[in-house]
């Protein structure tokens, strides 16, 4: 039985739907600068978590989560601007803010654990 990886799954819906904003904003909106700079921060929450999951040690998984920490920090700021410039509906603002809300939550979580844990 494949073991659940919270964050991974999370982070993968989460960039699924940071895609498909993107690609509204794109071919609706006509804004291809803003619609990049979301694209790329919150795709990147997922890839640097599921690089974590091979890190060569403890100092390296923490060191990814922490980059991990940083693009969903931006991905948020991403999402209140584009909101606040009218790029994105209340209803999906709601939806994305919740989300990224929960994964930086999760990440603070995860972050703050492995550095509690004790190396064996």
């Amino acid at each position: 039985m494949k073991k659940e990886n919270i964050i991974k799954d999370k982070t993968y819906e989460f960039a699924l739907q940071v895609v498909k904003v993107s690609q509204d904003i794109i071919n609706i909106k006509r804004e291809f600068v803003l619609s990049r700079q979301i694209l790329r921060s919150g795709t990147a929450i997922g890839a640097l978590a599921r690089e974590a999951e091979h890190a060569e040690s403890k100092a390296d998984f923490i060191h990814k989560m922490n980059i991990a920490l940083k693009e969903a920090n931006e991905t948020d700021y991403w999402v209140d601007l584009l909101y606040g410039s009218d790029y994105i509906s209340k209803e999906i603002y709601n939806k994305l803010k919740s989300k990224i809300t929960e994964i930086l939550k999760l990440l603070i979580s995860i972050i703050k654990t492995s550095k509690q844990v004790k190396q064996v």
